[in-house]
């Protein structure tokens, strides 16, 4: 049975997406079934790997127009990799899902049909603490929290920590926190190297080990509609998030 991530931070701007990209990407050429999840409706994990942002998603499923099964697509770049992709129309789903029965929970269901095809789901969260970031907390086992390695890194991060506090205590008791990832790190920075120290001391062994530096290759890629690892694979940031999926693999 597939373990399920949710990648989540309701600050804009942190990596988060891109980590959804290659970390998902990087576990499949390690030979991982993997599916990734694009619940965020800017879509920018779908076009970031090379799928149309105009079919069916998402929404679909969270609304009842498609069976989950349906929506699935094929990763055109990666094999191994499946995408249930977003669109657009997710940003209408909020409003819908409060008049629908189970509507915090309607994600969690559709996974459970497909969870026993995958080692990994992967859910790519949008920023913000919404019923569909909710949908993603309740149908996932644990979450990763990317974290920019710049000032005001920490804030914002006690709000998703308390929600993730609530889905506990009202929807998915299980629900861990698998770890922190920092991002956009620049070694010749004093500041970055400060916030990375003070997130490690505040989160202790739930920081991962590999720091995502800032890089070239890495935010080039999706414009190509390609994870890091096809785009250049001796680019650093494609080295760094074989790394992150190694230490991912060794913690399940």
């Amino acid at each position: 049975m597939g373990k399920v991530i949710a990648l989540a931070n309701q600050k804009g701007g942190v990596g988060k997406t891109t980590t959804a990209i290659n970390l998902a990407a990087s576990l499949a050429v390690m030979e991982k079934r993997v599916l990734v999840i694009d619940a965020d409706p800017q879509a920018n994990t779908t076009s970031g790997l090379g799928l149309s942002i105009d079919g069916a998603g998402i929404y679909d499923i969270l609304i009842g127009f498609k069976n989950v099964k349906d929506v699935v697509k094929k990763c055109p770049c990666v094999d191994g990799l499946d995408i249930i992709p977003s669109s657009i129309d997710l940003a209408g789903a909020e409003s819908e899902l409060l008049n629908i029965e189970k509507g915090a929970n309607r994600l969690r269901m559709a996974i459970e049909e497909i969870k026993d095809n995958y080692d990994f789901i992967l859910i790519d969260c949008s920023p913000s603490l919404g019923l569909i970031t909710i949908n993603a907390l309740n149908a996932a086992d644990s979450v990763i929290i990317p974290v920019q390695s710049e000032y005001f890194a920490l804030e914002g991060l006690g709000k998703l920590l308390n929600t993730i506090k609530i889905i506990k205590s009202k929807y998915n008791p299980e629900l861990s926190i698998e770890g922190f990832v920092m991002t956009m790190y620049d070694p010749r920075q004093k500041l970055a190297n400060q916030v990375v120290n003070d997130v490690k001391s505040h989160f202790g062994d739930l920081v991962f080990n590999t720091i995502i530096q800032r890089n070239v290759r890495l935010a080039e890629a999706p414009s190509f509609g390609l994870p890091a690892l096809l785009y250049d694979a001796e680019s650093k940031g494609a080295k760094l998030y074989i790394a992150l999926a190694n230490e991912v693999i060794s913690r399940n």
